[in-house]
């Protein structure tokens, strides 16, 4: 089969499919049932073209169509690329997680994050995973990159939040916030906005711990002062602590480049509240691009024909913008 890799100067978007009993495909065939997409990537889906012709059935949807290909390079331009993960007949059954639905959701992203590490694909775009493979499949991804110091970034419109913990208890969370270990989120950030972003000197907002958190900050968040401080000194523009009132409220946000939340409902709630597009998240530090969108496999939804794609194509556009700042520079 013939080798396309030079017949586009798209960048080339590899996509995992995610848990194929949820939405994952529906919101990617919707996603891509829009013509223009094809203008800004080659798509390369690490899947299976049975799962993909049974949604795109039972959704009556007449577009896209697939073409089949063996590996990634030989993907095509203008066309919607599918690298079959498993040949054999698998047992779709939408509406919740299975075993097969788990080893599929397992081998996509293998795939995905192999061609990803050899560049056969600028950037990777996640669908959806059940909570029973979530972690192994991230833990796979940061498997090449243990060194990395990351950062989870949430994006939304001119909205761009970081998560200082993760989706994690709140009583692991905070053990893990200390001087140092913010300094070196806020540096993360600050590398992040400069070059995936193109934002010159960008400032970030950081949020307290506490309700009323303020600059004659106590207690926890005086360890937060110290970091902004510390931060500062390193030339990096972090400014606060802040309360959400403070930032959201009152609209103060919008006078920064981003904001740095201290764990994940202080940051996901005002971030999802605010969209009107969808949201995304991508790993910043990480020297590969990967993005997702921000939701679950929505099972409750699975072929319902009733998943939005928003989230999903804000996904694609995300790992499109930064894969091709990064290759600018």
């Amino acid at each position: 089969m013939q080798d396309n890799s030079t017949l586009s100067p798209l960048p080339r978007i590899g996509l995992s499919h995610g848990d194929i009993n949820g939405i994952g495909y529906e919101i990617i065939l919707k996603t891509f049932s829009d013509s223009r997409m094809f203008e800004s990537l080659v798509p390369v889906l690490y899947g299976q073209s049975k799962a993909f012709s049974y949604y795109k059935k039972n959704l009556g949807l007449d577009s896209p169509n697939y073409f089949l290909v063996r590996e990634a390079a030989q993907s095509a331009p203008n066309k919607f690329n599918i690298v079959n993960v498993m040949e054999n007949e698998v047992k779709i059954e939408p509406g919740a997680p299975s075993e097969v639905s788990a080893e599929m959701s397992v081998l996509s992203m293998k795939k995905a994050v192999d061609d990803l590490q050899t560049k056969r694909v600028e950037a990777l775009v996640m669908a959806p995973d059940s909570p029973l493979v979530a972690k192994t499949n991230r833990d796979f991804l940061f498997s090449f990159n243990k060194d990395a110091d990351t950062l989870r970034v949430m994006v939304s419109g001119k909205m761009r939040i970081g998560l200082a913990t993760d989706d994690m208890l709140l009583n692991e969370a905070l053990p893990q916030i200390d001087i140092r270990y913010l300094v070196s989120k806020l540096a993360v950030f600050s590398h992040a906005l400069k070059v995936d972003f193109g934002i010159h000197a960008p400032k970030i907002a950081v949020m307290g711990l506490n309700p009323h958190c303020s600059h004659e900050a106590a207690g926890d968040d005086d360890k937060v002062l110290k970091a902004i401080c510390d931060a500062q000194k390193k030339g990096i523009l972090a400014f606060g602590p802040f309360s959400p009132m403070q930032l959201f409220v009152s609209g103060w946000w919008q006078k920064y480049d981003a904001i740095l939340a201290m764990y994940y409902d202080q940051g996901v709630f005002p971030l999802k509240y605010a969209a009107v597009d969808g949201c995304a998240y991508y790993w910043a530090g990480l020297p590969v691009v990967c993005t997702a969108p921000m939701h679950g496999p929505a099972f409750e939804l699975a072929n319902a024909n009733k998943a939005d794609p928003d989230a999903f194509r804000k996904a694609v556009f995300l790992a499109v913008d930064i894969a091709q700042q990064r290759n600018a520079k």
